[in-house]
């Protein structure tokens, strides 16, 4: 959590994904510049007023921009050239970004620019800020960025209202950019010499996204580890593929968590190991621990890239200090931010995967080990389906997801007459990382109510100590199902159970 409810940024601070996802989803939080921010961004705006007035060539500051590179700029358009950049750049499509995506990205690049070595304005930053503080968001479409050069089209859509451009969402309503600046008693910025270049160029949007998605997916694997623990007991499975000798052999950091886990939450059952001539579980139960295991490695090897590209400076060309340099170079390539959400993607989906079979078996009388067909007393089935159609929607999620996996970086297509000619897909593998994130979340709310249910045909008192507490937190939400109802209502509202973090207290 934050402190007094002021995040600084700068050189000397850490932001990591949960940080970035508490200030995008929490307007009340107020960020600044450290003291540190402040002076190295002073000493780089200096080393940018020093080229201009020497009117030395430099991509991005005299000169135009992607293969127009070798068209000089005059003193006098320097600042103009800025403003062009940005409304030219501004050519997004789509469906628009959520306010805390958007937000999330305005965090992202006021902490790269705070570095140092972007060379823009004090100013400049101090205006973004406000943006945060006072929750001024703009309007910001979600397709057009290819993931290199940086988010241009995404991140130029939100330089628009620095200047009274575009649209912006401001206490609830959506205005002219202008009439936004003007309601918070702001007036317009104007993008001065290097600022333009600074603000598009960097890999903010698909970082900001990323961060939102992985400190979510974490606090998910902790969900769908009970969901799991509860079919578990619910089909009266076996201990032993919980073992820890079992796990020790095999020594992957994440199945041994995933392991650990699950002991603790059916510790004290009465229900797992109940059936002693049983040999073997299915996979979906004995390989638990081994799938939920590769996917958490997963999720702290993506944890580990969002993380230091959230330190990262992202653009391009770099300014140095003492003595004054610049580098052009591509830091604001997108690859290693499109290969995790690729990956990120692929183990959600999995999450998934083995999820949606656990729920399968729970309803098939075949493979349930007793339970009434589809978890419908038998009285009541036929003329009641039960939860018969939920396992559907899980399998239709999974399958809808088969086609998001499909990773986004292993395409290429070149840009601006071939002078970028490699592009790394990274906001589009970003946002696919969500819309899994979204969907394995619908199918973990489908496991935990489906296990619920068949839990209460075995007896809730036979749980484990774990699981009885996330049984009895379902319960206190969700009804037993008697007769056939709108299971949506009853999947959504474990949905929101999850997102809240009711089951925080369960591990």
């Amino acid at each position: 959590m934050i402190k007094n409810k002021v995040f600084y940024v700068g050189p000397d601070q850490h932001l990591i994904p949960e940080k970035v996802r508490e200030i995008a989803y929490n307007p009340s939080i107020q960020v600044a510049l450290s003291p540190s921010a402040k002076r190295q961004v002073k000493q780089a705006r200096d080393v940018v007023e020093d080229i201009v007035k020497a009117k030395k060539r430099v991509y991005g500051v005299t000169t135009g921009f992607g293969s127009l590179k070798d068209v000089a700029i005059s003193e006098g358009d320097v600042n103009e050239l800025q403003k062009n950049l940005i409304r030219s750049h501004a050519a997004g499509v789509g469906p628009e970004l959520s306010e805390p995506f958007v937000r999330a990205a305005l965090l992202v690049r006021i902490q790269s620019l705070s570095q140092g070595h972007s060379g823009v304005r004090l100013e400049l930053l101090e205006r973004a800020c406000d943006f945060l503080n006072k929750n001024i968001i703009p309007v910001v479409p979600s397709q057009g960025s290819v993931g290199s050069s940086g988010d241009l089209a995404p991140l130029s859509h939100m330089g628009l209202l620095f200047f009274g451009e575009g649209e912006a969402w401001y206490k609830g309503k959506r205005m002219k950019g202008k009439d936004a600046l003007k309601k918070a008693g702001l007036a317009p910025l104007y993008f001065t010499a290097k600022e333009g270049l600074a603000w598009n160029n960097g890999t903010s949007v698909m970082t900001g996204i990323a961060a939102l998605t992985i400190a979510s997916a974490q606090e998910l694997m902790s969900v769908a580890e009970i969901s799991c623990a509860l079919t578990v007991e619910a089909l009266c499975g076996m201990l032993d593929a919980f073992r820890e000798e079992v796990h020790t052999v095999r020594p992957h950091p994440g199945q041994q968590i995933s392991a650990k886990t699950i002991r603790s939450l059916i510790s004290g059952s009465h229900l797992v190991g109940s059936v002693p001539e049983r040999l073997q579980d299915a996979y979906s139960l004995r390989c638990a621990s081994q799938v939920h295991g590769a996917i958490r490695d997963a999720f702290s090897y993506v944890y580990g890239v969002v993380d230091r590209e959230l330190s990262s400076v992202t653009d391009n060309p770099l300014i140095f200090t003492n003595p004054g340099r610049v580098y052009s170079g591509g830091n604001f390539h997108g690859e290693p931010i499109a290969l995790a959400m690729d990956f990120l993607g692929i183990a959600l989906a999995e999450l998934a995967d083995i999820a949606e079979r656990r729920i399968a078996k729970l309803v098939d009388r075949g493979t349930s080990e007793g339970l009434p067909p589809f978890l419908i007393a038998h009285k009541q089935a036929g003329l009641h389906s039960g939860f018969m159609i939920p396992q559907y929607t899980a399998a239709a999620l999974v399958s809808e997801n088969k086609v998001l996996a499909h990773p986004a970086s292993v395409d290429s297509i070149p840009t601006s007459a071939n002078q970028e000619d490699h592009v790394s897909m990274g906001t589009i593998a970003a946002r696919k990382a969500w819309n899994i994130f979204e969907n394995v979340t619908n199918v973990i709310a489908i496991e935990l109510i489906t296990a619920a249910q068949a839990v209460d045909f075995r007896g809730a008192e036979k749980l484990g100590r774990g699981t009885k507490r996330a049984h009895t937190i379902i319960r206190n939400h969700v009804s037993h199902l008697e007769k056939d109802r709108e299971l949506a209502t009853d999947i959504n509202i474990a949905r929101s159970l999850i997102i809240s973090g009711k089951f925080k207290d369960v591990l």
